[in-house]
């Protein structure tokens, strides 16, 4: 894992090239074309608010700029993976950590690790919304209270990955995506609202008890009634995961 450095990075917009923002336009076209119907309104608004563009790469300024005003949350460049510690960090001071390298277009289906696209057009949208960003606010700090914890740090990225990452919302009836690593992956926003996906009400315990799955589309997805239940659910979480740690009840951490 890379450690997030001593002296911030930022983001060198003239450097991305002519593909870098075909693959930016490409990417956007392609989810926008589907997501109007499938994601949550607080990301569909938020894609307005912190004024993305489809035919070029986000300007950070910008955005930063526009997510202040909002929720005062701003996005910091890092260089790749961080480490848990850093993360959370970042995370309890209102800060969500980004990547500046976008795919290439000879990889455009296909990247082992997230990119900018994920990062930025996954995750920022929803920076707009208060009560999603008190949550990860939240959860970040119950995650830097047992940081040195692994068994912990894995609950709680259980709980991070299944909504932060993996989520889905019942607005007006309907079930919505409000997951970062859904809104970005063409092929999981249309299953993971499918009649083939399993769908639960979200439940803290059975997320704690509910491995993650990185290799392939999950085998289950939460749904939550609000962002204000995700950030009320916060003490609970808390609790559940200090019982673990009191009475040495270990998980074993995701490889």
């Amino acid at each position: 894992m890379i450690q997030v450095i001593e002296k911030p990075m930022v983001q060198e917009y003239d450097k991305y090239t002519a593909d870098d923002h075909k693959v930016w336009s490409m990417l956007f076209a392609q989810q926008m074309h589907q997501l109007p119907l499938m994601a949550t309104k607080a990301f569909i608004d938020g894609i307005k608010k912190v004024k993305f563009l489809p035919t070029e790469v986000p300007r950070f300024s910008i955005v930063n700029k526009e997510l202040n005003n909002i929720t005062g949350w701003s996005v910091y460049v890092v260089p790749g993976y961080v480490s848990n510690k850093p993360f959370f960090e970042h995370l309890s001071r209102k800060e969500f950590p980004v990547t500046t390298w976008l795919r290439e277009l000879s990889k455009f289906d296909y990247i082992q690790e997230p990119d900018m696209f994920h990062d930025v057009f996954g995750h920022v949208p929803l920076l707009s919304e208060q009560f999603f960003c008190d949550y990860l606010e939240g959860i970040s700090n119950i995650a830097l209270e047992y940081i040195d914890n692994p068994s912990a740090v894995e609950l709680v990225s259980r709980i991070y990955w299944f909504t932060v990452e993996f989520g889905l919302i019942k607005e007006d009836n309907q079930l919505k995506i409000y997951g970062a690593g859904i809104l970005s992956s063409p092929g999981e926003s249309l299953y993971s609202l499918s009649n083939k996906a399993v769908h639960e009400p979200f439940d803290v315990q059975n997320i704690l008890d509910t491995p993650y799955i990185k290799e392939r589309f999950q085998d289950k997805y939460f749904v939550i009634d609000s962002y204000q239940q995700l950030f009320e659910s916060l003490p609970l979480i808390k609790e559940r995961i200090k019982y673990y740690v009191d009475n040495n009840i270990y998980v074993e951490p995701n490889s």
